[in-house]
Protein backbone atom coordinates (compact mmCIF):
# COMPACT_ATOMS: atom_id res chain seq x y z
CA UNK A 1 0.00 0.00 0.00
CA UNK A 2 2.96 2.03 0.71
CA UNK A 3 4.40 1.53 -2.71
CA UNK A 4 1.31 2.24 -4.29
CA UNK A 5 0.84 5.63 -2.39
CA UNK A 6 4.07 6.22 -3.39
CA UNK A 7 3.51 6.22 -7.14
CA UNK A 8 0.39 8.02 -6.77
CA UNK A 9 1.84 10.74 -4.57
CA UNK A 10 4.76 11.33 -7.26
CA UNK A 11 2.76 12.84 -9.97
CA UNK A 12 0.60 14.89 -7.55
CA UNK A 13 3.90 16.16 -6.56
CA UNK A 14 5.07 16.66 -9.71
CA UNK A 15 2.07 19.12 -10.75
CA UNK A 16 2.13 20.91 -7.28
CA UNK A 17 6.09 21.15 -7.65
CA UNK A 18 6.41 22.16 -11.48
CA UNK A 19 3.18 23.98 -11.77
CA UNK A 20 2.19 25.23 -8.54
CA UNK A 21 -1.21 23.47 -9.29
CA UNK A 22 -2.70 21.62 -6.83
CA UNK A 23 -4.79 18.73 -8.74
CA UNK A 24 -7.41 17.66 -6.07
CA UNK A 25 -9.05 15.55 -9.25
CA UNK A 26 -5.63 13.67 -9.35
CA UNK A 27 -7.02 10.04 -7.27
CA UNK A 28 -9.62 10.50 -9.31
CA UNK A 29 -8.33 9.92 -12.56
CA UNK A 30 -6.39 6.97 -10.45
CA UNK A 31 -9.83 5.94 -9.80
CA UNK A 32 -11.17 5.86 -13.44
CA UNK A 33 -8.05 4.23 -14.23
CA UNK A 34 -9.20 1.34 -11.99
CA UNK A 35 -12.49 0.96 -13.74
CA UNK A 36 -11.08 0.55 -16.66
CA UNK A 37 -8.98 -2.18 -15.80
CA UNK A 38 -12.06 -4.00 -14.21
CA UNK A 39 -14.56 -3.31 -17.28
CA UNK A 40 -11.80 -4.77 -19.32
CA UNK A 41 -11.07 -7.77 -17.13
CA UNK A 42 -14.99 -8.82 -16.78
CA UNK A 43 -15.54 -8.11 -20.37
CA UNK A 44 -12.74 -9.32 -22.32
CA UNK A 45 -10.72 -11.67 -19.51
CA UNK A 46 -7.25 -9.37 -19.92
CA UNK A 47 -5.33 -8.98 -16.83
CA UNK A 48 -5.04 -5.20 -15.18
CA UNK A 49 -1.55 -5.19 -15.76
CA UNK A 50 -1.78 -5.65 -18.79
CA UNK A 51 -4.30 -2.82 -19.12
CA UNK A 52 -1.73 -0.14 -18.32
CA UNK A 53 -0.38 -0.67 -22.18
CA UNK A 54 -3.10 1.46 -23.32
CA UNK A 55 -5.17 2.70 -20.07
CA UNK A 56 -1.67 4.83 -19.26
CA UNK A 57 -1.31 6.35 -22.74
CA UNK A 58 -4.66 7.25 -22.61
CA UNK A 59 -5.01 8.88 -19.53
CA UNK A 60 -1.98 10.82 -20.77
CA UNK A 61 -3.25 11.87 -23.83
CA UNK A 62 -6.89 12.74 -22.09
CA UNK A 63 -4.57 14.81 -19.50
CA UNK A 64 -3.05 17.18 -22.24
CA UNK A 65 -6.61 17.77 -23.72
CA UNK A 66 -7.79 18.71 -19.99
CA UNK A 67 -4.86 21.00 -19.69
CA UNK A 68 -5.16 22.86 -23.02
CA UNK A 69 -9.13 23.47 -22.19
CA UNK A 70 -9.27 23.62 -18.19
CA UNK A 71 -5.86 23.87 -16.51
CA UNK A 72 -3.56 26.51 -18.68
CA UNK A 73 -6.30 29.31 -18.20
CA UNK A 74 -5.69 28.52 -14.20
CA UNK A 75 -2.31 28.42 -14.55
CA UNK A 76 -2.13 32.19 -15.48
CA UNK A 77 -4.12 33.16 -12.21
CA UNK A 78 -2.57 35.75 -10.11
CA UNK A 79 -3.58 33.10 -7.32
CA UNK A 80 -2.33 29.83 -9.46
CA UNK A 81 -2.87 27.30 -6.30
CA UNK A 82 -5.97 28.47 -4.98
CA UNK A 83 -7.69 28.65 -8.32
CA UNK A 84 -6.39 25.46 -9.48
CA UNK A 85 -8.05 23.53 -6.29
CA UNK A 86 -11.08 24.83 -7.20
CA UNK A 87 -11.18 24.00 -10.55
CA UNK A 88 -9.94 20.60 -10.08
CA UNK A 89 -12.17 19.75 -7.48
CA UNK A 90 -14.90 20.14 -9.60
CA UNK A 91 -13.39 18.65 -12.08
CA UNK A 92 -13.22 15.33 -9.48
CA UNK A 93 -16.60 16.04 -8.79
CA UNK A 94 -17.31 15.47 -12.78
CA UNK A 95 -15.17 12.28 -13.12
CA UNK A 96 -16.54 11.07 -9.84
CA UNK A 97 -19.96 11.41 -10.91
CA UNK A 98 -19.20 9.96 -14.50
CA UNK A 99 -18.39 7.01 -12.72
CA UNK A 100 -21.41 6.60 -11.03
CA UNK A 101 -23.21 7.09 -14.34
CA UNK A 102 -21.34 4.56 -16.08
CA UNK A 103 -20.20 1.89 -13.07
CA UNK A 104 -23.13 2.30 -10.57
CA UNK A 105 -22.58 3.10 -7.00
CA UNK A 106 -21.50 -0.68 -5.80
CA UNK A 107 -17.79 -1.30 -5.15
CA UNK A 108 -15.84 -3.53 -7.20
CA UNK A 109 -13.27 -6.02 -6.76
CA UNK A 110 -10.36 -6.45 -9.00
CA UNK A 111 -10.22 -10.62 -9.32
CA UNK A 112 -8.16 -12.17 -11.24
CA UNK A 113 -6.92 -15.92 -11.49
CA UNK A 114 -4.22 -15.47 -9.25
CA UNK A 115 -6.36 -13.55 -6.27
CA UNK A 116 -6.47 -16.22 -3.55
CA UNK A 117 -2.72 -17.58 -4.79
CA UNK A 118 0.12 -17.30 -2.30
CA UNK A 119 3.15 -18.63 -1.89
CA UNK A 120 4.88 -19.72 1.52
CA UNK A 121 7.90 -18.21 2.94
CA UNK A 122 8.51 -19.43 6.76
CA UNK A 123 5.69 -18.77 8.72
CA UNK A 124 4.71 -15.65 6.31
CA UNK A 125 2.35 -16.26 3.75
CA UNK A 126 2.44 -13.63 0.41
CA UNK A 127 -0.19 -12.91 -1.62
CA UNK A 128 0.25 -12.57 -5.35
CA UNK A 129 -1.98 -9.31 -5.85
CA UNK A 130 -0.34 -7.04 -3.52
CA UNK A 131 3.00 -7.99 -4.23
CA UNK A 132 2.13 -7.32 -8.41
CA UNK A 133 1.13 -4.54 -6.86
CA UNK A 134 4.20 -3.57 -5.22
CA UNK A 135 6.36 -4.51 -8.08
CA UNK A 136 4.50 -1.89 -10.39
CA UNK A 137 4.59 0.58 -8.36
CA UNK A 138 8.45 0.86 -7.61
CA UNK A 139 8.78 0.29 -11.12
CA UNK A 140 6.89 2.90 -11.56
CA UNK A 141 8.84 5.06 -9.30
CA UNK A 142 12.05 4.49 -10.50
CA UNK A 143 10.66 5.09 -14.55
CA UNK A 144 9.47 8.53 -13.19
CA UNK A 145 12.98 8.75 -11.65
CA UNK A 146 15.16 8.06 -14.41
CA UNK A 147 12.83 10.27 -16.98
CA UNK A 148 13.42 13.39 -14.66
CA UNK A 149 17.22 12.83 -14.39
CA UNK A 150 18.08 10.90 -17.83
CA UNK A 151 15.95 12.40 -20.58
CA UNK A 152 16.40 15.64 -22.02
CA UNK A 153 12.49 16.30 -21.48
CA UNK A 154 13.01 15.20 -17.96
CA UNK A 155 15.46 17.65 -17.50
CA UNK A 156 13.53 20.08 -19.02
CA UNK A 157 10.49 19.53 -16.38
CA UNK A 158 13.11 20.09 -13.54
CA UNK A 159 14.36 23.50 -14.47
CA UNK A 160 10.70 24.30 -14.88
CA UNK A 161 10.44 23.92 -11.40
CA UNK A 162 13.95 25.27 -9.89
CA UNK A 163 14.39 27.70 -12.44
CA UNK A 164 11.83 28.69 -14.85
CA UNK A 165 13.07 32.01 -16.28
CA UNK A 166 16.28 30.81 -16.87
CA UNK A 167 14.69 27.84 -18.41
CA UNK A 168 12.94 30.17 -20.72
CA UNK A 169 15.98 32.02 -21.77
CA UNK A 170 17.44 28.51 -22.48
CA UNK A 171 14.69 27.93 -25.21
CA UNK A 172 12.22 25.53 -22.57
CA UNK A 173 8.66 25.75 -23.54
CA UNK A 174 6.93 26.24 -20.36
CA UNK A 175 3.87 25.42 -21.29
CA UNK A 176 4.36 22.89 -23.18
CA UNK A 177 6.67 20.98 -20.35
CA UNK A 178 3.52 21.55 -17.97
CA UNK A 179 1.58 19.99 -20.29
CA UNK A 180 3.72 17.04 -20.26
CA UNK A 181 4.16 17.03 -16.22
CA UNK A 182 0.69 17.07 -16.04
CA UNK A 183 -0.08 13.74 -18.96
CA UNK A 184 2.94 12.39 -17.02
CA UNK A 185 1.24 13.24 -13.41
CA UNK A 186 -2.41 11.67 -14.48
CA UNK A 187 -0.55 8.57 -16.85
CA UNK A 188 1.34 8.02 -13.01
CA UNK A 189 -2.35 8.32 -11.72
CA UNK A 190 -4.01 5.71 -13.49
CA UNK A 191 -1.23 2.99 -12.46
CA UNK A 192 -1.26 4.10 -8.69
CA UNK A 193 -5.20 3.52 -9.16
CA UNK A 194 -4.87 -0.03 -10.81
CA UNK A 195 -2.02 -0.79 -8.21
CA UNK A 196 -4.53 0.27 -5.07
CA UNK A 197 -7.20 -1.92 -6.83
CA UNK A 198 -5.15 -4.84 -6.57
CA UNK A 199 -5.34 -4.51 -3.06
CA UNK A 200 -8.92 -3.11 -1.90
CA UNK A 201 -12.13 -2.94 -2.89
CA UNK A 202 -12.72 0.27 -4.95
CA UNK A 203 -15.93 2.53 -5.50
CA UNK A 204 -16.95 5.75 -6.80
CA UNK A 205 -16.12 7.72 -3.71
CA UNK A 206 -12.85 6.25 -2.67
CA UNK A 207 -10.48 9.05 -4.61
CA UNK A 208 -11.69 10.96 -1.33
CA UNK A 209 -9.79 8.62 0.94
CA UNK A 210 -7.07 8.61 -1.37
CA UNK A 211 -6.50 12.36 -1.79
CA UNK A 212 -5.90 13.04 1.82
CA UNK A 213 -3.18 9.92 2.35
CA UNK A 214 -1.75 11.83 -0.74
CA UNK A 215 -1.79 15.36 1.16
CA UNK A 216 0.36 13.76 4.00
CA UNK A 217 2.37 11.51 1.48
CA UNK A 218 3.78 14.85 -0.59
CA UNK A 219 4.00 17.25 2.84
CA UNK A 220 6.13 14.43 4.67
CA UNK A 221 8.03 13.77 1.33
CA UNK A 222 8.81 17.15 0.10
CA UNK A 223 6.76 18.89 -2.46
CA UNK A 224 8.64 17.62 -6.29
CA UNK A 225 11.00 15.29 -4.29
CA UNK A 226 10.29 11.85 -6.12
CA UNK A 227 12.65 10.04 -3.61
CA UNK A 228 11.32 11.55 -0.91
CA UNK A 229 7.66 11.01 -1.55
CA UNK A 230 8.51 7.37 -2.39
CA UNK A 231 9.78 7.04 0.98
CA UNK A 232 7.05 9.03 2.72
CA UNK A 233 4.60 7.00 1.05
CA UNK A 234 6.87 3.37 1.80
CA UNK A 235 6.27 5.01 6.07
CA UNK A 236 2.80 5.83 5.41
CA UNK A 237 2.00 2.38 4.38
CA UNK A 238 4.25 0.58 7.47
CA UNK A 239 2.99 2.81 9.76
CA UNK A 240 -0.75 1.74 8.31
CA UNK A 241 -0.02 -1.96 8.61
CA UNK A 242 1.73 -1.71 12.09
CA UNK A 243 -1.40 0.09 13.23
CA UNK A 244 -3.82 -2.28 12.15
CA UNK A 245 -1.74 -5.21 13.34
CA UNK A 246 -1.68 -4.13 16.94
CA UNK A 247 -4.75 -1.27 17.29
CA UNK A 248 -8.76 -1.42 16.13
CA UNK A 249 -9.41 0.00 12.63
CA UNK A 250 -10.75 3.33 13.77
CA UNK A 251 -7.20 4.06 15.50
CA UNK A 252 -5.61 3.81 12.44
CA UNK A 253 -6.10 6.95 10.81
CA UNK A 254 -5.92 8.72 14.14
CA UNK A 255 -2.38 7.38 14.45
CA UNK A 256 -1.33 8.21 11.13
CA UNK A 257 -2.31 11.47 10.85
CA UNK A 258 -1.62 12.09 14.99
CA UNK A 259 2.10 11.21 14.03
CA UNK A 260 1.90 13.91 10.64
CA UNK A 261 1.08 16.29 13.30
CA UNK A 262 4.32 15.58 15.03
CA UNK A 263 6.44 15.43 12.20
CA UNK A 264 5.15 19.00 10.85
CA UNK A 265 5.70 20.22 14.20
CA UNK A 266 9.19 19.04 14.59
CA UNK A 267 9.93 19.82 10.56
CA UNK A 268 7.39 21.93 9.36
CA UNK A 269 9.44 21.82 5.62
CA UNK A 270 8.68 17.84 6.03
CA UNK A 271 11.16 15.01 6.01
CA UNK A 272 12.73 16.08 3.36
CA UNK A 273 14.00 18.77 1.33
CA UNK A 274 11.34 20.14 -1.42
CA UNK A 275 12.84 20.22 -4.76
CA UNK A 276 10.96 23.56 -6.21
Amino acid sequence: MGAVYALLGVGFSLTWGVMRVINISHAAFGLLGAFIAYTVLKRWGIDPVVTMVFTVPFLFVAACLIYRLVISPVARAKEVMVSSMIITFGLAIILENLILLVWGADPRLLTTSYTSKCFVLGSFYFQYSPLIGFAMAMVGVAAIYVFLKMTYTGKAVRAAWQQPDAAQLYGINLKRISMITFGLAVASAGAGGLGMALLYSFEPTSHNLWLVHLFLVVIVGGVGNVLGTAAAGLTLGLITGFSLAVLPYQWVNLVTFGLLMVILLIRPQGLFQSEV
